[in-house]
């Protein structure tokens, strides 16, 4: 089944309630029942990041193949990269059904998984197969959650990432899911800064050239931001993922489940994450990569993301409206609008809007 295709069935999906057309459109990837793009790459697109190389900056988030079952049939959607997880170290099952909500009319999810997972040990195996089956066509990326009985974060995240670190190509972890309580806590200066410390000591006896990064909150105050930058700078951290799912819910929200429990994602925080992400470049000031995600779901919006400051960008919640198809479609508006402008590169757009706010 090519992409154009399986997007063609997407109104049939959304018969189903959102967790179940999750777990099939999980299942139809990994069993190869959506067939890879034949979309050729466009070299205005490659860009070469952390040391990476990418065929183009547009990335799968975290949170669609949660457990690791469908890396390479994600690739073959078009993504330059994907992330894979949230993974905790021991398995757990998440908070109960129902966890997952469409917002149709507002083009939104709103989830509180509570980071279902099959454990690290589990994913683990999964990634050593589709390594031994060669080499992917670009990054991949893996999201390091915590338990919600953990008794020792810091401890937890060091052997997770430790043991995954000769595996992935960048670790990103995860202080900003609203759904596990207390987790967000650990974004606050001092205790970020501990876990840094005890994360980067973890990596460098792996002898992995794994890069680490820090998904943060669209939530966050100016000083909050500020104080995470300058700890992640500190801490050798090579860039910050901006932003997770949100705990606001703006007056203009039409769907009944506007007020349902948990982490809104989609359109409507497409604005505020992107706000986020221009202040994050300005204090950063090229010490960090960038990472924009939230609400992306066109080109335009991707090259908004980039203008913004961010050397890559990812979506998640416009996939599961618009279907596979979405990827190439995004691509091929996001190389139009840099030849619009005169670009050569993704990289010469990075962050324009700061250089020339007019």
């Amino acid at each position: 089944m090519v992409p154009a295709l399986a997007s063609c069935l997407m109104p049939f999906v959304r018969l189903v309630d959102a967790e179940t057309a999750h777990r099939l459109a999980v299942a139809a990837l990994a069993r190869g029942l959506i067939g890879r793009t034949r979309r050729p790459p466009d070299p205005r697109l490659a860009c070469r990041v952390m040391g990476f190389a990418f065929a183009n900056p547009l990335g799968l988030a975290a949170g669609f193949d949660k457990q690791a079952e469908a890396i390479r049939p994600l690739f073959g959607l078009g993504f330059g990269f994907v992330e894979v997880g949230g993974v905790t170290l021991r398995p757990q099952p998440g908070n109960p059904r129902p966890r997952v909500f469409r917002l149709a009319e507002d083009r939104a999810v709103i989830n509180r998984y509570g980071f279902n997972s099959d454990g690290w040990a589990t994913v683990r195996a999964r990634i050593e197969r589709v390594r031994a089956g060669g080499a992917l066509p670009g990054p991949l990326w893996l999201n390091v959650g915590v338990n919600k009985d953990s008794t020792d974060p810091n401890a937890d995240f060091a052997a997770l990432l430790a043991d995954a670190a000769t595996l992935l190509d960048v670790l990103v972890v995860n202080v900003s899911s609203p759904n596990t309580p207390g987790l967000r806590d650990l974004q606050a200066g001092g205790r970020l800064g501990t876990l840094l410390d005890t994360a980067q000591a973890a990596l460098p006896a792996t002898g992995s050239r794994a890069r680490l990064m820090v998904k943060v909150a669209p939530d966050l105050d100016d000083d909050a931001l500020a104080a995470i930058i300058e700890t992640s700078i500190a801490r050798g951290v090579d860039g910050l993922v901006i932003g997770n799912t949100t705990l606001a819910r703006a007056p203009t929200l039409r769907s009944r489940h506007a007020r349902e429990t948990g982490g809104l994602s989609g359109r409507p925080l497409f604005a505020p994450s992107t706000a986020l992400l221009a202040k994050a470049a300005r204090l950063a000031r090229g010490r960090l990569v960038l990472v924009g995600v939230g609400g992306v779901a066109s080109g335009r919006d991707a090259y908004a993301k980039l203008r913004a400051g961010a050397a890559l960008v990812q979506l998640y919640t416009a996939l599961s409206y618009e279907g596979p198809a979405l990827v190439g479609r995004i691509l091929d508006e996001l190389s139009a609008a840099l030849a619009a402008d005169g670009f050569a590169t993704v990289a010469e757009a990075v962050g324009a809007d700061l250089r020339d706010p007019a």
